[in-house]
């Protein structure tokens, strides 16, 4: 028989007990969805180099397809890959709601936006012009931030398995990526 608690401060330490074990929940149901993945590490970093790992990720893939990889001039862009001004968002799956989320999106000096989404067992990239990315396509991109403070910046999230239909064309797989790099080098 469950009884009352009437002591107020005990009160809140069990809302806090609840709302902590959701989160121990959510921790548990993530572990289960990665367990065995070799991208699972990725999980456990701390969330401002997980944008570093998804520019190395991309940038060690596209040196293995032979493409030309290269730092950049500036910080507008994460790479020169083909002498394309790249920039990289990287995004894990996503365990409440299974979506990717690249974030950060800004009209700034790159030709081609990476994106590059990990799931447990899978991937899924993007090889997308700037100017599909440089105003806003809701539901899916949307200003991040206070659009009249930051009207530049945007994410795109959307089902990692039912992508908006106007991205379909920059890619999916990674095998699509790749040609499609090689399509923009030689139009350069």
């Amino acid at each position: 028989m469950s009884r009352p608690i009437t002591d107020p401060e005990v009160q809140i330490l069990a809302a806090l007990a609840g709302q902590i074990a959701k989160d121990e929940s959510k921790i548990a149901k993530e572990q289960e969805l990665w367990r065995d993945s070799p991208f699972y590490w990725i999980k456990s970093r701390p969330s401002r180099s997980i944008g570093a790992i998804g520019e190395k990720l991309v940038a060690g893939w596209s040196a293995t397809k032979g493409f030309n990889v290269v730092r950049p001039n500036n910080s507008d862009y994460d790479r020169q890959i083909e002498g394309l001004k790249v920039e990289v968002k990287f995004s894990t799956l996503w365990t409440d709601f299974p979506r990717y989320t690249f974030q950060q999106l800004r009209d700034q000096d790159y030709d081609y936006v990476f994106l590059l989404g990990i799931s447990p067992f899978d991937a899924h990239a993007w090889f997308v012009p700037k100017s599909e990315v440089t105003y806003n396509r809701p539901p899916e991109l949307m200003p991040q931030h206070n659009p009249k403070k930051e009207p530049n910046t945007r994410w795109l999230t959307f089902e990692a398995a039912n992508p908006p239909a106007w991205l379909t064309r920059f890619g999916g797989s990674l095998a699509h990526v790749a040609l499609l790099i090689a399509q923009a080098a030689k139009q350069r």
